[in-house]
């Protein structure tokens, strides 16, 4: 299987959190703060991250998500994970 490009990953992440979060998915975009678009608290944020580790098949240790709160960002350090 060839490796996703970051564009596809973004656009993965950004279905499922339309989905999880009952948004439109024509409102969010890869620079979107997840926390304020979505309306969302750091627990929901961590439901979110566990949805999206199951989806994708890896594990993202906090450390790796200190200070991500875009959605580009966060597709970068999955892909950073599925190579």
């Amino acid at each position: 299987m060839a490796a996703r490009s970051l564009d596809e990953i973004a656009a993965e992440i950004l279905d499922l959190a339309a989905a999880k979060f009952r948004v439109p998915r024509a409102g969010l975009s890869p620079g979107d703060d997840f926390f304020k678009k979505l309306g969302i608290d750091s627990l929901q944020a961590l439901d979110l991250l566990t949805g999206l580790e199951r989806h994708f098949g890896i594990e993202l240790p906090d450390y790796e998500l200190q200070g991500v709160t875009d959605f580009r960002a966060l597709a970068e350090r999955i892909q950073a994970r599925i190579g």
